[in-house]
Parts: structure tokens; sequence; C-alpha cells
């Protein structure tokens, strides 16, 4: 069962596609009308998953099952801010050097990005937004942390995040002067919900392995709109669990 928890099914090489970080790379799609999650598998063969995948995210988190599991080693380092609007979402680059433990598997920060209102669920309750930590091992197998976030108190690394956020795609730039510590976003609890899934962009790609965070972050009202105003809706609806197995940090 550990192999499970800590383990991606089958190996998915990190490709610029999969962290897309420009916007001039960007796949052609999007999440409403003729380019919206019910038509990605049509638009590229490539995004054939989308509709074949049976391990898919995001997912509804319902009836997980409680285990022993390993807690997550958080080691974030601080960073200059390197943003990028990917005309998908606001996305912050991070460098080498800052970590998840799990068990005995490592995973480096590569980036991480906001999707607005969350993806995942739990137990049917969405979320005002969620951001995605994607993280990725030494043989480029993904695992992505997700930290919901609820209408509540202001966050000043997000406040500062958005003040530089491009309003329009374009390339990646960096902010001198403007630092950021991804574990700013971090609730005080590290329990966790786990399961195998995937990308929830196209290619769709699966063999990711998906920690949520059960305790949301806050985030002010203020920061919520500011982030609609650019992307009103950038969320894939959920996807059929198919029977795998949801574990529950105890």
């Amino acid at each position: 069962m550990r192999n499970l928890v800590v383990g991606a099914v089958g190996v998915l090489v990190l490709t610029a596609r999969a962290l897309a970080q420009d916007v001039t790379h960007a796949p052609h799609w999007g999440y409403s009308g003729a380019e919206g999650p019910s038509a990605w598998s049509s638009l590229n063969s490539e995004y054939k998953l989308c509709q074949s995948g049976t391990r898919q995210s995001p997912i509804d988190i319902k009836d997980a099952k409680q285990e022993s599991l390993p807690t997550i080693q958080f080691d974030y380092k601080p960073a200059t801010l390197n943003v990028v609007n990917n005309g998908h979402t606001i996305l912050v680059n991070y460098p080498a050097g800052s970590f998840i433990t799990v068990g005995d598997k490592k995973y480096e920060l590569k980036q991480f990005h906001f999707h607005h209102p969350s993806e995942e669920k739990i137990n049917g309750k969405s979320y005002d937004m969620v951001v995605h930590l994607v993280h990725a091992d030494a043989n480029g197998k993904l695992a992505v942390v997700a930290v919901l976030l609820k209408k509540g108190a202001s966050n000043a690394m997000l406040q500062r995040i958005w003040e530089n956020m491009p309003q329009e795609g374009g390339p990646a730039h960096e902010v001198a002067g403007v630092e950021v510590n991804a574990a700013k976003l971090l609730p005080s609890s590290s329990a966790y919900y786990t399961f195998s899934g995937s990308l929830t962009t196209p290619p769709c790609s699966e063999g990711v392995t998906w920690f949520v965070l059960k305790t949301p972050s806050e985030i002010s009202a203020h920061e919520i709109d500011l982030f609609s105003k650019i992307y009103p809706l950038n969320a894939r609806p959920v996807q059929p669990t198919n029977q795998r197995p949801v574990l529950e940090s105890q």
C-alpha cells in the first residue's frame, strides 16, 4: 500500500508541455465553449487521455480510507519571483533547491499555479480557489500538492504575486527585488488525501501522485476578485474516480 501512496503509477517523463511555462508554446485549448474540457480529446491526438484515461484529475474526494501514511516534509526556500500568465493561469516558476519528502520519495518543486474555483472537491464541497504545487523526482515522475484556498484573511505573499502578475499572456519574467516563499502558501496542518491521478490540463498525462491537503489556507475576497478578473473560470470539472483507492492520512 505504501508504494501506491508515494509512487506514481507508471513513468511520467517531465516535459516542457507537462509544466507549460511559456504562453508561446501553450496548446490550443480552453475552459469553455468549443475548446472546453469536454472537447479537449478532440483538439489534438496527444490529448486522447483527457477522454479515455481511467485515472484522471481532479476528483471529488469521498469515502477516503484512513491509513498510517508518511508525513509530507516540506523544505521550501525563498526565491525571486518569476511569474508568467501562460494563457491558462498565473504560474510562478521555482528555482532548483526546494523539495518535499514523503517516505523514501523526494520531489523537487518546479512551479506553482492557481485555479478558480478549486478543481478538487471534498465530499462535494468546492473552494474559492486552489494552488497546485508541481514537483518532480529525479526520474521525472510528478507529484502535485494541492492547497485549497478559502475566503478569509489576506495572504501577504499572494498579494505580492498579484501585484506583479501579467494581465495578459506573455513570456515569463523575473521581478527583481520581489521575493516569494512557497512555504507561505501552506496551512498549519500537513494532513492529506492521496491518490494516483493525472495532469488537470491537456495532455492529461496519468501517473501523477496527488497530495491534497485537508486543511485549506486563506485568501481575501479582494485577492480572489483580482484573479477572477483575469480568469473567471479556469477549473476542469471533477472526473470519475473509477474505484481507484483514495487514502487519508491519520
